[in-house]
């Protein structure tokens, strides 16, 4: 009984001193504000260098109200920030934006009478001989704006968005100006993407269609060398075969939200790290991001997993570890402390054995024979269809 009234009290001091986080409000001694009211704090997610770079946090597939989004572009940032990114690309929809009808209704006492949204759902049809009259730039220009307060770099872009069973969505990243890139024709969209320097990525390449077998028109811009990139994962959504895919035709490999909603309710409610494109750069700038691009010096992360090329996947999960011996033992073998310093959740199997958990910044032991190795095999990390990586500790 005495051990359980000492546990309550416990309790007890504990919940009040959680409710005591109130300190009065600077210019009114009337007012209490509690703490941790004030207390939002950005959400770190680390990661180790990497031959001699830095592995930046990215999200190369964002939307905002300004297409479809929910939110506006400056909540993007705030959300990027919060989430533990680095970078972010904008990239509204060029053909559907369904929102500027809205904006049009509610800015009626400051717009012609009888004007109209046009030209803002030209996902399936010709665009009006009037042409896309809205500034296709704008988003981008708030974000910026809105970045420039929380280090985050933003890279312009937008979404060439066509039926994905026959055509697909392409983001075209590092656009110079959004309004000159629609077309009727999705493949000369594309092409004007890339006239103006734009790297372009394949979307969610196996959204709403029965496999990730070619489509005609994929082969056809694959084969012009339009395409950089490729989504992996979207969101919830993991392509393996889109491993093979890339290795085949050289893109860079990503892993982004394709966010609408929020990420708190698509993530951070449910208790998961966002969807992340790790980008091995020197630097934060543009220049710099574009090159590890161009480089193919990416990862996919989505949901404790990683894909992308095998050596690279090698390499970061070694920086991330630390081995050291905690003892030698009389007939030479040796007992070793593997420690994960990163963020990144592992799915190991060490030898023969049975595959286990190794959780962000903690410890796991094993035995290594005298002039024995000790291979790990990382299956939460893809370098194949059905491929992962195995490591040796020697």
């Amino acid at each position: 009984m005495k051990k359980l009234i000492l546990l309550l009290a416990a309790v007890a001091t504990a919940m009040g001193a959680n409710a005591q986080h109130y300190y009065p409000d600077a210019t009114n001694p009337d007012l209490l504000r509690h703490t941790e009211r004030d207390n939002r704090q950005r959400k770190e997610f680390i990661l180790p260098q990497v031959n001699g770079y830095n592995v930046y946090k990215a999200d190369l597939h964002t939307h905002s109200i300004f297409s479809d989004g929910s939110v506006t572009p400056e909540f993007r940032v705030q959300e990027a920030w919060h989430s533990g990114l680095d970078v972010m690309a904008v990239t509204e929809h060029v053909e559907y934006r369904p929102y500027e009808g809205k904006m049009i209704n509610f800015l009626k006492g400051y717009v012609p009478d009888g004007t109209k949204a046009f030209n803002n759902s030209i996902t399936g049809k010709a665009a009006d001989e009037r042409g896309i009259q809205t500034d296709l730039n704008y988003a981008i220009k708030l974000a910026e704006a809105a970045a420039a307060g929380y280090g985050i770099t933003i890279i312009p872009g937008t979404e060439i968005t066509r039926a994905p069973e026959t055509i697909g969505h392409y983001n075209a990243l590092f656009t110079k100006d959004n309004n000159t890139i629609y077309d009727a024709d999705p493949y000369t969209s594309i092409k004007k993407a890339k006239e103006q320097g734009a790297i372009v990525m394949q979307n969610h390449p196996g959204w709403r269609r029965t496999s990730l077998d070619m489509l005609e028109f994929e082969k056809k811009v694959y084969a012009e060398g339009l395409i950089d990139g490729i989504e992996i994962m979207n969101g919830s959504e993991f392509y393996p075969r889109a491993i093979t895919r890339a290795q085949k035709d050289n893109f860079f490999m990503a892993s982004n939200t394709d966010v609408h909603g929020s990420i708190a309710e698509e993530y951070t409610l449910l208790g998961l790290q966002r969807n992340m494109t790790l980008i091995f750069a020197k630097e934060q700038t543009l220049e710099a991001l574009r090159e590890a691009l161009e480089a193919k010096r990416t990862l996919a992360y989505a949901n404790g997993t990683l894909a992308g090329e095998e050596q690279l996947l090698k390499d970061f999960f070694m920086a991330s570890m630390k081995v050291r011996t905690i003892q030698k033992q009389a007939n030479g073998n040796r007992k070793v402390a593997i420690t994960n310093h990163s963020s990144v959740p592992y799915i190991i199997r060490m030898g023969n054995g049975n595959p286990t958990h190794f959780y962000p910044f903690s410890t796991i032991t094993a035995t290594i024979a005298k002039d024995g190795v000790v291979k790990i095999t990382v299956e939460s990390m893809w370098c194949g269809e059905d491929k992962h990586p195995v490591m040796e500790f020697k």
